[in-house]
């Protein structure tokens, strides 16, 4: 029976019913709306609305058919209400008859909805950053790992200039660093409760809305009903903390299959994240990789879709704001799903780092070395530029790295050179010298790496 049914003389056309039926989806608030219920009650029996036997009796009720539909939540999908409020008031009425009737006094679907979507996204921002955690916590063992093992760093995917493997793999846990950050002020925003607002102008009933928020958990109860029952800021930051990260997992994704690449062949994927080919037998594809990369656009689309959704809609609640729900209970888990596979490749990678070594050796990575070189012999950076430029022009022309050319061809491009250019142009060297805060030399990548272990735990 629909919750509204009073006011028309005829029901819904099936059509319209199928249109406008959101249990489909919504059945994923089956927990968050027996739960509000709960807190419900108890704020109606402060009020006298309930005494205390009814009050007991329709808990007992709650309380039993939140074992059921945890038990088989995919029933409550097919059973065929308007919505999961009409689904959790039917099967009340069910267990305790008339009872359950009068649950719904003060209070409205709009608040009610409202309120159990902030709880659902809550306990889902709850266990992402659980997740991000664990992703951080893989990054940094591989760091640890991998401490003395050096790559090319790249810009343009040219090769720049050497840096640790370690280094890369911190910069990584920085970008998720922040969006732990992200996600942790959206779940602080978001943790106020909206029950008790009533349609949009407030409940009629002398609740006390901040011991109700309270009971659930929440920081305490919004100040505007209209707000309350308008607002999906929360939804919207949610998807924006979901497409901020899936980004930065897409960019490690395209780097690791990258250097996974027969090319690079830096890195080594195991076998629990890669597929093989149908008729290649030789193949090895990163498919955990590109998947990531690929999802990414479908979590982009959620969000996307919900910022148009609410563009102009006017106070307060609108049917539109229906359409909160489908992109962000597929955005959620996809990106959870996302931060697992990105731990697991992680977990299992084999890094070669011979052939790291021998990449990061190539390409004239040491110019900027040898061009620091010249400044400390007195000379300004813009003209040791052009110096080095012309000696990268020398080395490719023989087929050689800068340190491989003699003291004599140095010194035919300016007379400054002597043999302590050598060291300079080591690899150890490049490294070395960058010993600035936030630079990739061992000292600070060790100090980056017990900086984020200590803000782990």
């Amino acid at each position: 029976m629909a919750l509204w049914g009073g006011r028309f003389s005829t029901g819904p056309d099936e059509a319209f019913k199928q249109f406008n039926d959101s249990l489909p989806f919504d059945y994923q608030l089956a927990e968050q709306d027996i739960i509000g219920s709960v807190a419900w009650a108890g704020a109606l029996k402060q009020v006298n609305v309930l005494n205390q036997q009814e009050y007991d009796d329709l808990v007992a009720a709650l309380n039993k058919l939140l074992d059921e539909v945890k038990a088989n939540p995919q029933a409550v999908a097919v059973a065929g209400h308007e919505d999961i409020h009409s689904y959790v008031e039917s099967a009340l009425i069910d267990k305790v008859g008339d009872l359950a009737k009068k649950l719904h006094t003060g209070r409205s679907r709009n608040d009610q909805v409202a309120t159990d979507f902030r709880l659902w996204c809550r306990d889902t921002a709850e266990h992402i950053l659980e997740a991000i955690a664990e992703l951080k916590g893989e990054f940094i063992a591989l760091a640890e790992r991998e401490l003395g093992t050096i790559l090319p760093g790249y810009t343009h995917l040219q090769r720049a200039q050497p840096v640790l493997f370690s280094h890369w793999c911190m910069a990584y846990v920085e970008m998720l660093e922040r969006d732990e950050s992200r996600l942790s002020d959206a779940k602080n925003r978001m943790n106020y409760c909206p029950l008790g607002s009533g349609a949009l102008a407030g409940t009629a009933y002398p609740i006390d809305r901040q011991m109700l928020a309270e009971g659930l958990g929440f920081t305490g109860a919004t100040r505007n009903s209209l707000d309350a029952v308008s607002d999906r800021d929360f939804v919207v930051e949610l998807l924006s903390c979901a497409s901020i990260s899936m980004i930065h997992l897409s960019r490690m994704a395209e780097d690791l299959i990258f250097y996974n690449s027969g090319e690079a062949g830096f890195i080594e994927l195991s076998d629990g994240v890669t597929s093989g080919s149908s008729l290649m037998p030789q193949k090895k594809n990163p498919d955990a990789l590109e998947l990531i990369r690929g999802k990414t656009g479908r979590v982009f689309g959620a969000f996307s879709a919900m910022m148009m959704t609410l563009k102009a809609l006017p106070l307060a609640y609108n049917k539109d704001m229906q359409e909160d729900k489908e992109g962000l209970f597929d955005a959620m888990p996809t990106w959870l799903a996302c931060i697992h596979m990105a731990q697991a490749c992680i977990k299992g990678i084999k890094v070669n780092a011979d052939k790291t070594l021998a990449a990061a050796k190539g390409g004239h990575s040491n110019a900027t070395e040898l061009a620091d070189y010249l400044v400390a012999k007195g000379i300004p950076f813009r003209e040791g530029h052009h110096i080095v430029g012309t000696l990268v022009q020398m080395a490719i022309a023989q087929g050689n790295n800068l340190e491989d050319l003699s003291l004599e061809q140095f010194k035919s491009v300016h007379s400054i050179f002597e043999s302590d250019v050598y060291p300079v142009l080591e690899i150890d060297a490049c490294i070395k010298a960058r010993q600035a805060l936030g630079g990739t030399s061992l000292e600070q990548v060790t100090s980056a790496i017990k900086y984020a272990k200590k803000n782990s735990k």
